[in-house]
């Protein structure tokens, strides 16, 4: 998936409207335009569509942990500059306040069945020996799971 899919299923699954997108980059100090925004929701056939870098996803996700968290104390947490899967996947879990039990049940809700273990896999750092890649599939279950728990119902598209 690329980073510009998830963030118009995060915006659905939430239903921010764009003041509370660019509300989202502000809080994460990232001073996104309309006209950005715009860009990086278009879908990729359209001429005005932007992909949106894995730094400017990366800032709009920790704005997500700000918004639904808030700020941490002391020094900001370091942006990454690639983005994997598993780093979204992990900054959706922190956002939202998740343990394994809530994962496993919205992967429940998008019928994705797997075990605690393999879960925890997704958690890991990529040299562990048990480190498991985020697979596409999963995050767009993920995804699909969480607009089922948060909105119940299916996207349609």
């Amino acid at each position: 998936m690329i980073n510009n899919d998830v963030m118009r299923r995060i915006r659905y699954i939430f239903d921010f409207n764009d003041k509370q997108m660019l509300e989202v980059f502000a809080q994460a100090e990232y001073p996104a335009t309309t006209t950005q925004l715009h860009s990086w929701l278009r879908k990729e056939e359209e001429p005005e569509f932007v992909r949106i870098t894995d730094l400017q996803f990366a800032l709009f996700l920790n704005g997500l942990i700000n918004l639904k968290r808030g700020k941490r104390e002391g020094a900001p947490a370091p942006v990454e500059r690639v983005l994997t899967n598993n780093i979204i996947l992990m900054k959706l879990k922190i956002a939202l306040n998740l343990q394994a039990e809530d994962i496993l049940d919205i992967m429940q809700k998008s019928d994705f069945r797997l075990s605690k273990h393999e879960l925890s896999a997704l958690f890991r750092k990529p040299g562990n020996r048990h480190y498991r890649e985020c697979q596409d599939q999963f995050l767009r279950n993920f995804l699909k799971g969480l607009q089922l728990k948060l909105r119940g119902e299916a996207q349609k598209d």
